[in-house]
């Protein structure tokens, strides 16, 4: 009978590793965080309690009251076992958008919720043996008992390993930060740090495009803006590099405090500021709070550095009136150069065309005016460029110049990013991320479109907490000007969209509400045709 035992804790273990090891993929999404996973998971019931699971709970403690012939029948452990086995077998995932990748930290990660494993197998074992149980029925049903607290109890082995390897973690990390801050004094380039809410990445782009006309830049790689990201980027590709003039720095936050120790790290002798928005703002829980923390990239200047300021956003504005350092740059596109007040570089005269943009840059100190065009779309990307032309005229490139480089700026991925797809169809993908500006310069892009079927995909907005229903109906109202057809990925949490179209009295034979992406996508193969057009706006990670 022991053999009968074994191959049920055997189902068990196997069970729960395979789990843990699942869910070490959502850890990874929620970046390690024991908050914000536990967060995601009691989010929803079945994150921790599988409904599969909780039903054969159910199943076999409605069995176990039912008497199987006599007390050495192998029965109950027949039935124990396909219970176990219909309990853990993995589900379907679906579309997985981001996969696990085993990094080191993932692989120390799960190293250490295998030794809590073992321990609590352990435990268990050690709980049974004292119910000195002798029917092989009752040890059945007490290992299976344990089996199920072991299964169910997955996402807390994860936060335990994590707990465990936190002093590893924290003394690689020093080390890692160690040798970066090591590099750094080894090369000492000039350093531009970037931060903002939203068109960090795509403004770091174009200063190092802009820069590299005449000086060699090096911008941190993708959206890498966290300490490790910088730091990452430093270690592999910044060391031994002493041809490099200009390190482009971009500085993400979650917290206060964040962008500060980026800073201690790499010291900006120019900061960027972009932009203050609602993004993340569940995290900040107010704006005003994510104003102190994107001010941190300009406190930590010395006194002859340089500030660049979006001068239309408010919060960046009163940034730039804080008076610190002595040299700051405004940039606009919405002020009139002849306003006394209005920044250095103001861009006038703007249009948008299905090839991109075209305005007139003013320096309002010097005089110049230049006629600058891109193939670069979207108005909110005339902010970007202007923010990176008032650091390339800052490093000497004359305004022509700037214009020249500017002729080649492209988007980053998933941002605006615009090609033509199998069959003629146009397909716009933003699907980086979403906030409140941005979508009106996406579904303008989407408006200028006028050849076919104008479809948006959209999941909406997150993160923006009390402005969440309120910034994603608005979402729904401009859709309905925008779009011929619109596609909501997720009931739930698209409701304010939904609302936001039926206010505006949008066709509901238009409207199309899915469950993933991979829906969408299926549906615009089968409805449309050469000519046609879609903005994919926002993809939520796997956690949503």
């Amino acid at each position: 009978m022991i053999y009968w035992l074994l191959i049920l804790a055997a189902v068990w273990v196997v069970g729960t590793w395979a789990r843990v090891y699942r869910q070490a993929r959502y850890f990874q999404i929620e970046e390690y965080m024991n908050g914000r996973y536990l967060r995601w998971c009691a989010r929803d019931f079945t994150r921790i309690f599988p409904l599969r699971a909780v039903i054969m709970l159910a199943f076999g403690a409605g069995l176990a009251l039912i008497p199987m012939g006599s007390s050495q029948s192998r029965m109950p452990a027949v039935i124990a076992i396909l219970i176990a086995l219909i309990a853990v077998w993995p589900p379907d995932e679906g579309v997985v958008k981001k996969p696990f990748r085993r990094t080191g930290r993932a692989t120390r990660l799960l190293g250490a919720a295998f030794a809590v494993t073992l321990f609590d197998i352990a435990l268990y074992s050690f709980l049974i043996s004292l119910l000195d149980v002798a029917a092989f029925r009752w040890q059945v049903i007490a290992l299976s008992l344990a089996g199920f607290v072991l299964y169910f109890s997955a996402p807390l082995i994860l936060v335990s390993g994590n707990i465990l390897m936190m002093p590893v973690e924290a003394l690689l990390r020093r080390r890692f930060i160690g040798a970066a801050r090591g590099v750094m004094r080894q090369l000492q380039p000039t350093v531009i740090g970037i931060t903002g809410s939203y068109g960090k990445t795509t403004t770091k782009n174009f200063v190092s495009e802009i820069l590299n006309g005449r000086y060699k830049a090096y911008a941190t790689p993708k959206s890498y803006n966290t300490m490790m990201g910088v730091c990452l980027a430093i270690n592999n590709d910044l060391k031994d590099d002493y041809s490099v003039d200009y390190f482009v720095v971009e500085m993400g936050a979650y917290v206060r405090g964040e962008i500060a120790r980026i800073c201690a790290l790499t010291p900006p002798d120019i900061s960027i500021v972009t932009a203050v928005g609602p993004q993340h703002l569940e995290r900040f829980g107010s704006l005003e709070n994510i104003q102190t923390a994107k001010y941190e990239i300009i406190r930590h200047l010395p006194p002859d550095g340089v500030g660049v300021f979006n001068w239309d956003n408010e919060y960046v504005r009163a940034m730039m009136d804080m008076g610190y350092p002595q040299t700051r740059i405004g940039v606009s596109y919405t002020a009139s150069p002849d306003d006394p007040d209005a920044p250095r570089f103001i861009a006038e005269d703007v249009k948008e065309t299905l090839d991109g943009l075209s305005f007139t840059v003013i320096d309002r100190e010097t005089g110049e005016r230049e006629r600058f065009q891109t193939a670069v779309i979207g108005l909110h990307n005339v902010t970007n460029i202007l923010l990176a032309t008032a650091v390339g005229v800052h490093a000497g490139l004359s305004l022509r110049d700037v214009a020249f480089r500017v002729r080649g700026l492209k988007m980053p991925e998933s941002r605006l990013a615009r090609h033509t797809a199998a069959g003629g169809i146009t397909v716009i993908n933003d699907g980086y991320s979403a906030n409140p500006d941005g979508i009106v310069s996406a579904l303008r892009v989407l408006a200028l479109h006028q050849t076919g079927r104008r479809v948006l995909v959209t999941p909406g907005m997150i993160e923006l907490a009390d402005l969440h229903y309120k910034e994603n109906e608005r979402l729904g109202r401009l859709a309905a000007e925008h779009a011929t057809d619109v596609i909501l990925v997720g009931a739930t949490q698209t409701q304010p969209i939904h609302d936001g179209l039926t206010s505006a009295g949008f066709d509901g034979e238009r409207l199309q509400v899915v469950n993933a992406l991979h829906e969408a996508v299926t549906w615009i193969e089968r409805n449309l045709q050469a000519g046609d057009t879609v903005l994919f706006l926002n993809d939520l990670p796997d956690t949503y």
